[in-house]
């Protein structure tokens, strides 16, 4: 099977603002990608650039698509490692692209060999929930995003913090106090806070039952993160601090945090996300899967790979449900309420809806 030419969208899907720590969202900037092959096949790839946490937009990843996809031209897609080393040896970065070249591989492969994804990778059905995350607000404003997603039978719940530290545990104590104690929370600074903050506000924050916290500091502080876990009540996540599987292992082995992230966008694919399960499962460290602002193709591959992962505990898959205002996807991934499950289609089973992608700026290489 070869290669034989990629087409190139520009997958603009309108939302509403999306507030972390270090910036805000006014659309997913989404890049798609189709790998043709002369066999007929053809596999979907989909990345969502957030330039405030990975260092790509929009215009980077179409840019360097039209490279990657010139490299690949004649090769075959089933030899996934090989044609992921042919970006490496062209692009050191660019983890976000490069998930999205990866993805299309997988999907070639899954539909050649007949199977769904996660079959193909030697998963299995099982119950997954999403959790739903409240972006920076007011805390009024929060609580009232907490109380929505209480009434519409959401029982775990992702707080973006990381802005003013004494504002962020006021948020925390007033969601706490709205929604009672059934439901799970969760915690994510965006790399807001400096270690002080940090150590304070984990502090602080611990007496309202918290499962872990996210990424409470910038990454260039990473040498701190031992001492913070070390002293805080508060379970440690590392997000940012965690691309591949390298960064796992010196997390793991210095004793930084508790758990780890797995997201494409940092990884560059399900190639990279395996390697960082493998290492943190000899480890005896869970994971959660978890994703920028992508469309159901993109969590669909996300899905797939926690089904065939089993060290995935935690599941943060909630992206085009946070203000999406439109659904550009046939097939894949589907929400009954905040449970999820994929088709058994073979591939990942999701494509673009033929509609949306001819309002789209496209490309072909």
């Amino acid at each position: 099977m070869k290669i034989t030419h990629t087409e190139i969208y520009r997958f603009s899907i309108p939302m509403e603002p999306f507030v972390i720590a270090t910036g805000t969202m006014h659309f997913a900037q989404n890049v798609l990608i189709r790998v043709h092959t002369d066999e007929g096949i053809y596999g979907v790839g989909e990345c969502s650039a957030f330039p405030m946490i990975v260092g790509e937009t929009q215009e980077t990843c179409i840019a360097i698509a039209k490279d990657f996809a010139q490299i690949w031209l004649n090769k075959d897609p089933l030899e996934i490692p090989e044609r992921m080393n042919d970006l490496l040896g062209y692009a050191a970065h660019n983890s976000t692209i490069k998930s999205a070249f990866d993805m299309a591989l997988f999907d070639i492969s899954a539909k050649n060999a007949r199977q769904p994804l996660y079959k193909f990778l030697g998963g299995h059905k099982r119950p997954i929930e999403t959790d739903m995350t409240i972006g920076i607000g007011s805390p009024e404003e929060m609580v009232q995003s907490a109380l929505k997603y209480q009434q519409q039978g959401c029982t775990i719940l992702k707080i973006k913090l990381g802005k003013k530290v004494h504002e962020d545990i006021q948020r925390v104590a007033r969601i706490r106090e709205a929604v009672g104690n059934s439901m799970i929370l969760r915690l994510d600074a965006n790399q807001g806070w400096s270690f002080d903050d940090a150590l304070l506000a984990l502090g602080e924050i611990a007496q309202y039952n918290i499962e872990f916290c996210e990424q409470p500091m910038r990454t260039w502080f990473d040498d701190k993160l031992p001492e913070l876990k070390l002293n805080s009540p508060i379970k440690i996540m590392a997000d940012e601090s965690c691309y591949n599987h390298h960064d796992a292992r010196k997390l793991i082995n210095s004793q930084s945090c508790d758990y780890l992230n797995i997201k494409f966008s940092k990884s560059g694919g399900i190639l990279e996300a395996q390697k960082i399960h493998e290492t943190a499962l000899q480890k005896g460290m869970k994971c959660m899967i978890g994703s920028m602002l992508e469309s159901r193709i993109a969590l669909s591959a996300n899905l797939h790979f926690a089904l065939a992962s089993p060290n995935v505990v935690f599941f943060d898959l909630d992206t085009c449900l946070l203000g999406h205002l439109i659904d550009p996807v046939q097939g894949g991934l589907t929400y009954n309420g905040y449970h999820l499950d994929v088709p058994d289609t073979i591939g990942i089973g999701a494509d673009a809806d033929p509609e949306f992608l001819k309002t789209c700026e496209s490309w072909i290489v």
